[in-house]
């Protein structure tokens, strides 16, 4: 699948007070990188006809990250089914390349005039394979 990924720098407000970056934050950046990836790739018509909600986070934290850092995280769709798919996200430290955290997140596809569950259309999928698809 196609991945899409974005590199940050750890800042003081992403921190806990044990000096680490701080869970919430993780799962922030959980979602932000699923909402950039989906609004990168999918057309305006897709983004108006529909919305993705989370149904669950499974996340593995690996790892310590802290002030400074910078990190490196990615995406990709690992499998979907009917209105749900499996979106994976990973973060490493860039200078490392250590596993700070691995997340399997179960998101469902809505319309957006009614807010009930939708198949994954054949075109949305697509937006997610390897180019080596097309």
């Amino acid at each position: 699948m196609e991945t899409f990924e974005k590199i940050i720098t750890v800042s003081i407000n992403d921190l806990d007070d044990l000096n680490h970056v701080n869970n919430v934050r993780y799962v922030q950046w959980i979602q932000d990188i699923a909402k950039e990836h989906w609004q990168t790739y999918a057309t305006k018509k897709m983004q108006e006809s529909v919305v993705w909600v989370v149904m669950n986070h499974n996340i593995t934290y690996k790892s310590a990250a802290i002030l400074n850092d910078k990190i490196k995280i990615h995406t990709h769709i690992k499998d979907n089914n009917g209105p749900t798919c499996i979106r994976v996200v990973e973060i490493h430290n860039t200078k490392t390349n250590k596993l700070l955290l691995y997340s399997e997140t179960k998101w469902c596809l809505l319309n957006a005039k009614n807010f009930r569950p939708i198949r994954i259309s054949k075109e949305i999928e697509q937006l997610f394979r390897s180019k080596e698809h097309f």
